[in-house]
């Protein structure tokens, strides 16, 4: 089995923001799957899909952002999956709006989801898509730039995003990390 963690916060008010990214691009994955209902486990949201003839594992942790690790060890711990097999879907400040970045490991780069996730798995051996959400405009707190919402012109970028982040997991599922990297990254 493969695990896919899509990170982001727990209820409507974060619905949309900059941070839930994550969330967003596993609930596109969930559709374009055709994914049945989530249930309550591991501390989150979780869901199967079968993805280039393998078993995924879907799961959208309900710990808030910075707990996230909570949810993806128990995750992984009661399936018995290499850290090679997980891949984490967060929100990237460093990066221009929309761009996807696959990384086969690393540190978190300040992102204090995928940060609690590496802390608790005791490996930054976990690859990660990045996607991003662009740098903290002049003059605005960086946390309330990443609780913001998406402007409209922005909103078209990013579904369009979403719905390369659907093919680049079936990529990765089928192909991996290095494959990914080589494909997503340079665009």
């Amino acid at each position: 089995m493969k695990l896919v963690v899509g990170l982001g916060n727990p209820g409507k008010k974060y619905e949309g923001t900059r941070h839930n990214i994550g969330f967003e691009a596993l609930a596109a994955i969930a559709r374009h799957f055709h994914v049945g209902d989530r249930r309550g486990k591991f501390e989150g949201d979780w869901a199967e899909a079968q993805i280039a003839n393998q078993r995924v594992g879907l799961l959208w942790p309900l710990t808030y952002m910075n707990l996230s690790g909570n949810a993806v060890l128990a995750a992984r711990s009661f399936y018995k999956i290499d850290d090679g097999d997980v891949l984490i879907i967060c929100d990237d400040l460093s990066l221009p709006l929309a761009k996807l970045r696959f990384r086969a490991k690393g540190s978190s780069g300040g992102q204090k989801g995928l940060e609690d996730i590496l802390r608790r798995l005791g490996s930054e051996q976990i690859s990660r898509l990045r996607l991003g959400i662009d740098p903290v405009p002049p003059g605005w707190d960086a946390a309330d730039f990443v609780l913001a919402k998406f402007t409209r012109d922005e909103r078209a970028a990013v579904d369009q995003a979403l719905g390369t982040v659907v093919t680049a997991v079936g990529d990765w599922v089928s192909q991996g990390t290095a494959f990914c990297m080589n494909k997503y990254n340079a665009n």
